[in-house]
């Protein structure tokens, strides 16, 4: 009889598949009147509510200067709810986050405001159990930083023991350049620790950004081809067909390559273009990450491998809209650029000599954000020349928004007695594989946050890292006037086509 023991399942680690929940814990937002805290986190809330990844005693304490009540400020985490929550509302759900609504008045310069901060999260901790864990959602512009970081610190309100952890969430922009990104960290390090400094990239919550690493490192399909042998080159777009009206006082002075290329593009380069890590701990991810990163430079010279527009006036979607400089808010001489592109090399084994192309833009063709991995042409072909001429190269398409899914792209024989071939696609959708709907990215990285899970925040070193590939763009572009202008419902400018043609290459139509 063999006396090899048996394993016991009920000693095993918990089932990775069971979803982890939130231990006791409170959150406080400030800038809690603006859009993106009630269109994005106060729903979010509720639904990790509805979800049962909260505790019960969970509290959501709103910081402004509204003269409201608690009651007020119920009443208004009520409609955001109602209006913009993915699950369905629950009437018990909602009366047992309600209880934990609190509200304190006052501004960032405000002594006595955070004084009484103070009080009310410490009778938070006392009738709602919240033990003194408490998080702060900076959904302020980034030049309030320095004061709310004071305040907090002033105050104890940043202090924490081996018992009791204090976060800090930070919303993009991270700075306007690295030396900018650097004060800024600074500023919030003194305070916190970084391991208690969550940078909030909403693309990284997203599940098919996430599943770029599952795609990658779960199959033996993709990986083997996933190298300059194979690859011509990389398309990252992020294309939106609205316009700033209404956002000059946010964008203008920002521009497409800030806001989004910094940040979002360069992560998804990042995961797209990143070994294989030892692990998927916070730590290992990151390392990987970085080391792309350090590798990544803008492509010379920059005439070239740069475009830069702003959109004009024309049609879109039935409708004539105004060009930039008509919108609300933005000067008639104003440069600010709404759609970037840019050629980028990164250095490694791996990807030596294989280009990546990340471009951003508003008022373009269509809402799309893929990701598109374009493979070399076949070295030999077979066939007669009419045989091919409509085959183009085969390519992976990682859509991230708004038709979450992957699609393949390759060539098939048309039907019929010729050999003719013409690209055809293989095509996997969120929505028709799983039958439950993905989490919004709000939620994923809100429980995160009050998990003490930072895989998908970028650290100090990966925001500096990106803007050390941006600034030298920045600068040359701030040195040639204005950007070109591209009509409203069109692909960009002219010079984006024109950098992508010189190497005989051409953007994709998403």
């Amino acid at each position: 009889m063999s006396t090899k023991s048996v394993r016991n399942p009920l000693r095993d680690e918990r089932d990775k598949r069971l979803p982890r929940i939130a231990g006791p814990c409170g959150l406080v937002i400030f800038g809690v009147t603006g859009d993106l805290s009630r269109k994005k986190l106060m729903p979010a809330i509720y639904d990790l509510a509805n979800r049962g990844l909260l505790p019960p005693g969970f509290a959501l304490v709103g910081f402004a200067r509204r003269e409201w009540a608690d009651q007020d400020f119920e009443q208004v985490v009520y409609e955001a709810v109602k209006k913009h929550a993915r699950t369905p509302f629950r009437q018990e759900v909602w009366d047992r986050l309600a209880e934990g609504c609190r509200f304190v008045q006052g501004s960032f310069d405000d002594d006595v405001a955070f004084d009484n901060l103070v009080e009310t999260i410490n009778d938070l901790d006392r009738v709602r159990g919240t033990g003194g864990n408490h998080a702060f959602y900076l959904s302020i512009p980034p030049g309030a930083f320095p004061a709310v970081c004071r305040q907090l610190a002033r105050s104890g309100l940043s202090a924490q023991t081996p018992d009791q952890w204090r976060r800090v969430v930070i919303e993009k922009p991270f700075g306007h350049d690295l030396s900018s990104a650097r004060e800024l960290n600074k500023v919030v390090n003194e305070v916190f620790p970084e391991e208690s400094v969550f940078r909030i990239d909403h693309y990284l919550g997203k599940e098919t950004v996430q599943n770029i690493l599952a795609l990658r490192f779960a199959n033996q399909l993709f990986e083997p081809i996933w190298n300059s042998n194979y690859v011509d080159h990389v398309q990252i777009t992020m294309a939106e067909d609205i316009g700033l009206g209404g956002r000059a006082g946010y964008y203008d002075g920002i521009g497409a390559a800030r806001d989004v290329i910094q940040n979002h593009l360069l992560q998804l380069l990042a995961l797209t273009a990143m070994e294989e890590p030892v692990s998927f701990e916070p730590a290992a991810l990151r390392a990987e990450k970085v080391k792309v990163l350090s590798a990544t430079r803008p492509a010379q010279p920059l005439d070239e491998t740069t475009a830069r527009g702003q959109y004009a006036g024309g049609w879109q979607g039935g409708q004539k809209v105004p060009g930039l400089v008509e919108e609300a808010g933005f000067a008639p001489d104003s440069t600010t650029e709404t759609f970037a592109a840019v050629e980028l090399e990164v250095n490694t084994r791996r990807w030596a000599g294989v280009p990546f192309y990340l471009r951003t833009g508003k008022r373009l063709g269509r809402r799309v954000t893929e990701i598109a991995v374009v493979f070399k042409r076949a070295p030999h072909l077979p066939f007669d020349s009419t045989a091919t001429e409509e085959l183009g190269e085969n390519a992976l398409v990682i859509r991230v928004q708004p038709d979450e899914g992957i699609t393949l792209r390759f060539g098939s024989k048309v039907p019929g007695t010729a050999m003719q071939i013409r690209d055809v696609t293989m095509d996997f959708g969120y929505g028709h594989a799983f039958t439950e709907s993905s989490p919004e990215a709000y939620e994923r990285l809100l429980l995160d946050v009050l998990l003490g899970e930072p895989s998908l925040f970028p650290m100090n070193d990966e925001v500096e890292l990106s803007w050390k590939i941006l600034d030298p763009v920045l600068k040359h572009w701030a040195a040639k006037g204005s950007p070109e202008e591209y009509k409203s419902g069109t692909w960009g400018p002219p010079s984006a086509d024109a950098m992508m043609a010189r190497s005989g290459r051409h953007w994709r139509r998403p």
